[in-house]
């Protein structure tokens, strides 16, 4: 497959880059400034800032390119509005390392039995979304009204604890990346099932699993 990556310099999309070549996937890399050099690619992969990543899927979906996106915080609807109308699918999960979904879908299934969680998402101090994607998404499945805490420090790559509290009893739930080729698998897995998806955004890695 050829696969264009967006942001492919920065610290995602280079290891993303490189997952890619490495599983025998041909990469055109595009970065800020570059040509948007989309000729023969069968997909593209978005790890780039949220306020690029419209502009990048207007290109990809107007070039009849389907898109992964990694990068969070941006506009949903606007995206799925451009993917519906150019009928080309887009994918994007808050998180692609599998197990960070299974976190969310443990998470989920123990809010069912437990009275009380609160979430501590724990990331690296130049990410610019807080609370982060995961977070959000991890609340929503356990019913929405659960308090985050969000930390930003150096060293940190990607982590989150969801603590669920009952009577006489908690349950903590942790999942940690501690690099970023953890992300791989979950992209190689959404490129492979994403032109299959129906036009429009298509949101959660739990989605093709």
């Amino acid at each position: 497959m050829k696969v264009a990556v967006f942001g492919a310099r920065g610290k995602v999309g280079a290891i993303m880059a490189a997952g890619l070549e490495e599983a025998g996937h041909t990469v055109v890399l595009i970065d800020l400034g570059d040509p948007v050099a989309l000729e023969g690619c069968d997909a593209a992969v978005d790890f780039t800032q949220p306020e690029a990543v419209e502009g990048d899927v207007a290109a990809c979906v107007r070039a009849k390119v389907p898109c992964v996106v990694g990068t969070t915080g941006f506009d949903r609807a606007a995206v799925d509005r451009l993917a519906q109308e150019h009928n080309v699918p887009v994918f994007h999960a808050p998180n692609f390392a599998i197990g960070a979904v299974l976190m969310m879908r443990f998470a989920a299934e123990a809010a069912r039995h437990l009275p009380k969680a609160e979430i501590i998402e724990l990331h690296h101090d130049t990410k610019l979304d807080a609370p982060s994607g995961t977070a959000k998404a991890t609340a929503d499945a356990m019913g929405g009204d659960v308090p985050i805490h969000s930390v930003r420090l150096p060293g940190l790559v990607a982590h989150q604890e969801v603590i669920l509290g009952g009577q006489g009893q908690t349950l903590t739930i942790r999942h940690d990346t501690t690099s970023r080729d953890a992300f791989v698998p979950g992209v190689l897995l959404a490129l492979e099932r994403v032109r299959d998806l129906p036009p429009g955004l298509t949101v959660g890695l739990h989605a093709l699993l």
